[in-house]
């Protein structure tokens, strides 16, 4: 997602560096640059016109200053610029409604019901709610399976009740969030393949009667420029409070990210960044501008790795590979750990210049991080601690109970020793950090 735009804009940028001030002249090529970059991420016209407009006012405007240089200057200005166009600020849901009532919306095939599971997913991993799906597409062919399916894999209770009218079903799921303390309420609605009459009257009517805290509009981020009028159409008839962008690990350029706010007004509250059940994340647009210019997203991953590592552990680890006393015992479970996280590749992404490193196009088998696993746990908790005692016999015996080669045993061995050296040459201040 970005990469391509991103790229684009890192290369407009570096045409100005070096240069002593920013003036019309040595900005002009750049802002050619960043305009076609935007164009063809499928950015609406008007609203790249805007953009280049005020980026190049204030740029022009701007004092180059003593500890900043030209590219630094330009760069803030062009963040700056792309976090107002992706909504200045982070949305949050509405979570302080007892029972809270969310009721999605969207298109035929946009994710909706896929969707309701992450949300619902991730309301109780970090919200500590106790949510409710409620399946009120009645017409889709296996609409409410699917549902029953996602909430059966989440351990989340799906209310359904066939293909009565929605107005009773969400009248009778009430009810029963009340009896069994759920304190939100997720509404999965029909879709259809275009926008038409019957649509918007059902989804008018379950608002007019029951007011959800959240409409929020479910949209498939590949739909490109089109997407804009959905939203206007869906705006249009319904009080959309938000929008949750899915698909957005896929082929897409993102331009719709960065276009829906400014022409609509409506919010991106969510972003879909894989298939799993836990692939949904908040949309932060600060933290989204600086992965398009490749400043990476340390926050994403710190909050990747709260969830299954403390600060206290983590702290107590760095100080152990300052120390120089991290061993393979440390490293297996920091493997282990990072199993959890999903793809490493997706965190390598969110590193600052990963772009520039060519980290976002590695491939990470996990086959491989399988096979290490099982060589160090061919090790005797012994050899974990004091991998220097390992010699020929020692590493045959490992070699074969892994299942692995000496030569793959030697290479991790290696590896690791190289690891423990790199990071006392960071301890003691000899090495810089390549951002």
């Amino acid at each position: 997602m970005f990469e391509y735009m991103g790229d684009r804009l890192s290369n407009a940028i570096k045409n100005i560096r070096g240069m002593g001030k920013i003036t019309e002249e040595n900005i002009n090529e750049a802002m050619r640059e960043i305009r076609m970059a935007l164009l063809e991420a499928d950015v609406n016209y008007q609203v790249v016109k805007e953009f280049i407009s005020n980026v190049k006012e204030k740029a022009l405007g701007m004092e180059v200053s003593k500890s900043l240089k030209p590219d630094e200057l330009f760069i803030k200005i062009v963040k700056d610029e792309l976090i107002t166009l992706l909504g200045g600020e982070m949305v949050s849901l509405e979570t302080h409604k007892n029972p809270t009532i969310l009721m999605l919306v969207g298109l035929q095939g946009s994710g909706k019901t896929t969707t309701a599971g992450k949300l619902s997913n991730y309301l109780r991993k970090k919200e500590a709610k106790h949510p409710l799906l409620v399946a009120c597409d009645i017409y889709r062919p296996a609409a409410i399976d699917q549902l029953k399916e996602v909430g059966n894999s989440l351990n989340i209770p799906v209310f359904e009740e066939g293909k009565k009218n929605p107005i009773e079903i969400i009248s009778h799921a009430l009810e029963y969030a009340k009896e069994n303390k759920n304190d939100f309420i997720i509404i999965d609605t029909a879709g259809r393949l275009h926008i038409d009459e019957l649509l918007m009257n059902e989804l008018k009517e379950i608002e007019e009667v029951y007011h959800p805290h959240e409409v929020l509009l479910v949209i498939d981020a590949m739909m490109g420029q089109d997407a804009i009028n959905v939203i206007t159409g869906f705006h249009e008839a319904l009080n959309l409070t938000g929008c949750i962008l899915t698909k957005l690990d896929g082929n897409t350029k993102g331009g719709v990210a960065l276009s829906v706010r400014h022409l609509t007004n409506v919010p991106i509250k969510f972003v879909g960044d894989s298939e799993k059940m836990d692939g949904l994340s908040p949309f932060y647009p600060e933290r989204m501008a600086e992965r398009i210019l490749d400043m990476g997203d340390i926050m994403g991953i710190a909050e990747k790795v709260e969830d299954i590592l403390s600060e206290e552990d983590a702290k107590n680890q760095a100080k152990k590979m300052m120390n120089g006393k991290y061993d393979l015992e440390d490293f297996l479970t920091n493997l282990k750990q990072i199993k959890k996280l999903g793809p490493l590749e997706n965190i390598l992404k969110l590193l600052p210049q990963a772009r520039k490193m060519g980290l976002n196009n590695i491939s990470v088998d996990p086959k491989q991080m399988a096979h290490v696993e099982a060589i160090i746990l061919s090790m005797t908790p012994y050899e974990r601690r004091h991998p220097e005692v390992l010699k020929a016999t020692r590493k045959q015996r490992i070699a074969k109970g892994s299942g692995r080669s000496v030569e793959e045993v030697n290479r991790l061995l290696n590896q690791f020793e190289e690891m423990k050296k790199m990071m006392k040459m960071m301890k003691n201040g000899n090495m810089k950090l390549p951002f």
